[in-house]
C-alpha cells in the first residue's frame, strides 16, 4: 500500500510537472512595463520627439475645493528630451496655455533651461518644485534603458480595471507607481510624492492615432492626497508634428 502511495505521488508530481498544467508566470515589473510600452505605441511612442494637445479642462480650488475654473480653451506643447533620467523634473521643452474665451487663465512655458508664466521669469527653486509637483508620466518611455529598475507590487484596480501596479525607478532615485490594465495594458494610473502631497493621474477614455500609432488618453484626472485637483479633457493629439522653437521662449511684455 505503502509503495502504491508512492507510485501515485510520482505520477501527480510528473503530470503537474508537464506544462499542460504548469501554472502561468506571473509576469514581473519589467515585462508589464514592456506591455505598456507596446500597447502605448511600441518604439514610436518611446522615441516620439514632439506632441501637441489641446481641449478642455476644469481647474478646482485649494486641496479639491470649490468654485472652479473651467479652461474652454487648453493647450500643451511638448518638446521630449530622449536622454531624460530624472522623473520628476523639467525635461526637454514644454508650453501650456490656458484661456476662458479669449481671457488667459494661466500661462507656463520651460525653454530648456528657464521656467516663465505671464507674470513673467520664475526662480529656479520655485520652477523645480513646480514641475515637481507636476511632471512624471514621460519616464516610462525611458525604463527599459540601464540604471532603471521596475519592481512589481500588489495589483489594484480603478474604474472597474484591474491594474498590475510597477513601481518605476530611475537613475537618481526618483519613483513613480504606474498602473498598467491587466486586460488592455494600457496605462491607467500614476503616482509619485510631491511638494503637495501624494500625486495620483488617472487615464481614461482611450483613442489609438495612426502614423505614429499612439495611444492617447482622452480624459485625465489628477488628484493630490485624494482631492481631485483638475480634469483635462483631451479633443485633439498630433505627434511629432513641427513646433516652432520659439513657441518655448519668453514672450516679450
Amino acid at each position: 500500500m505503502v509503495r502504491y502511495r508512492q507510485i501515485l505521488t510520482v505520477l501527480v508530481l510528473t503530470l503537474l510537472a508537464h506544462p499542460l498544467f504548469a501554472a502561468e508566470a506571473e509576469p514581473d515589473g519589467a515585462s508589464i512595463l514592456a506591455m505598456a510600452r507596446e500597447a502605448a505605441g511600441g518604439d514610436d511612442w518611446a522615441n516620439a520627439r514632439t506632441l501637441t494637445l489641446s481641449g478642455r479642462a476644469v481647474f478646482y480650488g485649494p486641496a479639491g475645493h470649490l468654485p472652479r475654473t473651467i479652461a474652454t480653451d487648453y493647450r500643451m506643447w511638448r518638446v521630449f528630451d530622449p536622454d531624460r533620467t530624472i522623473a520628476h523634473g523639467a525635461d526637454g521643452k514644454v508650453r501650456i496655455i490656458a484661456k476662458n474665451s479669449e481671457k488667459l487663465i494661466f500661462e507656463v512655458g520651460y525653454d530648456g533651461e528657464t521656467t516663465w508664466t505671464e507674470r513673467g521669469i520664475t526662480p529656479k527653486a520655485e520652477a523645480d518644485k513646480f514641475w515637481a509637483n507636476n511632471f512624471g508620466f514621460g519616464i516610462i518611455r525611458q525604463a527599459s534603458k540601464p540604471g532603471f529598475t521596475a519592481i512589481r507590487l500588489a495589483d489594484d484596480g480603478v474604474g472597474g480595471h484591474g491594474l498590475y501596479m510597477v513601481e518605476l525607478t530611475d537613475p537618481k532615485g526618483g519613483k513613480t507607481l504606474f498602473g498598467i490594465d491587466k486586460q488592455s495594458h494600457a496605462i491607467r494610473t500614476m503616482g509619485f510624492r510631491t511638494p503637495k502631497g501624494w500625486h495620483l493621474r488617472v487615464y481614461d477614455d482611450f483613442v489609438t492615432l495612426e502614423n505614429p500609432r499612439w495611444l492617447q488618453a482622452q480624459r485625465v484626472t489628477l488628484y493630490y492626497d485624494g482631492r481631485k485637483s483638475n480634469e483635462v479633457f483631451w479633443t485633439e493629439a498630433k505627434v511629432n508634428a513641427a513646433i516652432d522653437d520659439a513657441l518655448f521662449m519668453i514672450p516679450p511684455k
